[in-house]
């Protein structure tokens, strides 16, 4: 489905900017989660995004459940093993998602159930299958599941070009992309990523919250979910304008 038009053409696109500064009454975009030895980047990038816009558009703090659409999305693809973010935004408008925060946050109807692995974390790190649909809230939720499910207006592909991908940022908040993972970016410090070496490794699914410039290079900026501990404190910054191991192919949003 095409993106919602209005006031998207009119709005001017500034040199830089950071959703987090924009948007300083929502602490959710400044977050970083770790979706740990699971496949889940699809749900928690598309979780991510949306609670960001529920804030940016309704001022509400309601923390979008990964596990509740990573376990009971059956069309969203293959749980821990990967799955279809576009599928997941329409699951959203569809048939609605619970609230849940982070592993171990007791917030929400369904917080995250799977232990942490980020390179601070005391948990092993083997890998884990895809969580039990459970239609019911944590013990001690003074609501039902489905008192608790929120529903979105639309689902929608944003045009894969350049000045498109910020406007709608600009008007609704951080949008989910999905990229190729290389090799190389398992190893990112800081600085503006660009393939260099190493063989594909696969897809992953993150949230990108503005864009910049550094050095001359025009980057996104960028909040993956493996970590405060990887990256620029679970950030990283990735070409802008070239494409870059497609990730300007596969930008997804959704409209609380």
């Amino acid at each position: 489905m095409k993106r919602p038009e209005n006031e998207v053409r009119t709005l001017s696109v500034p040199h830089q900017f950071d959703a987090r500064e924009a948007w300083s009454n929502c602490p959710s975009i400044r977050r970083i989660n770790d979706q740990s030895r699971c496949g889940s980047c699809w749900a928690v990038s598309v979780a991510e995004v949306l609670t960001d816009r529920m804030c940016v558009d309704k001022n509400l703090q309601f923390n979008i459940s990964a596990e509740d659409l990573l376990s009971c999305c059956k069309d969203c693809g293959s749980g821990c093993n990967g799955g279809y973010p576009q599928q997941a935004f329409h699951y959203f408008v569809e048939e609605g998602i619970t609230s849940g925060d982070f592993y171990g946050s007791n917030h929400g109807c369904k917080p995250y159930s799977i232990a942490p692995c980020s390179p601070d974390s005391t948990h092993t790190c083997s890998l884990v299958s895809t969580p039990k649909c459970v239609t019911k809230c944590r013990s001690g939720y003074p609501k039902s599941y489905k008192q608790d499910k929120y529903s979105g207006r639309i689902a929608y592909q944003v045009p894969n070009d350049v000045r498109e991908i910020q406007k709608e940022i600009l008007r609704n908040g951080p949008v989910q992309a999905a990229f190729t993972v290389y090799e190389d970016f398992y190893a990112y410090k800081e600085g503006v990523y660009q393939h260099v070496t190493g063989k594909k490794r696969g897809g992953h699914a993150v949230k990108i919250i503005g864009w910049g410039e550094e050095n001359g290079v025009e980057y996104w900026l960028v909040a993956n979910s493996w970590g405060p501990k990887w990256g620029e404190n679970g950030f990283f910054k990735i070409m802008r304008g070239r494409n870059e191991a497609n990730f300007e192919t596969q930008i997804n949003a959704g409209l609380p």
